[in-house]
């Protein structure tokens, strides 16, 4: 059996364990994630089983609508204001975290990159990761 992903904000009142690996690790640089993140873009962990994760406490949630149109819950700490996760209104069983609040971040490797045309020259994102204009096919 795999270890569990585990993680929560920054002043503990949230916590999850992910028991499942992730279906993707990436990094996106659309305008939203970098507003969210403070800098260049955002890295992420997505799970395909959210009814399998278990969570402690009680996130804030906000809602946006992404590029696709489709709804994407953000979750964040109301104590800290760390963002945990993500949740997809198109995709109700997909789970998303924030690499940074990871346990152990080094668990982090991201795949690919998304949104590349609204990243940044400032933002030196790995050149040997698959870089996607927009969205990626599925």
């Amino acid at each position: 059996m795999n270890e569990a992903y585990t993680g929560g904000c920054a002043c503990g009142a949230i916590r999850y364990e992910v028991p499942s690996e992730p279906i993707s690790m990436n990094h996106c640089q659309c305008r939203d994630c970098q507003r969210k993140s403070g800098t260049g873009h955002g890295s992420y962990l997505s799970f395909k089983q959210r009814g399998d994760v278990k969570l402690k406490g009680d996130a804030e949630h906000w809602d946006i609508v992404g590029d696709s149109g489709n709804v994407k819950t953000r979750a964040f700490c109301p104590t800290c204001g760390s963002p945990v996760y993500m949740t997809f209104a198109a995709m109700p069983d997909l789970f998303t975290i924030h690499a940074g609040s990871l346990d152990d971040p080094s668990r982090f490797k991201p795949q690919k990159s998304m949104y590349g045309l609204s990243g940044h020259a400032w933002d030196r994102i790995d050149p040997a990761l698959p870089k996607f204009d927009k969205m990626p096919p599925r």
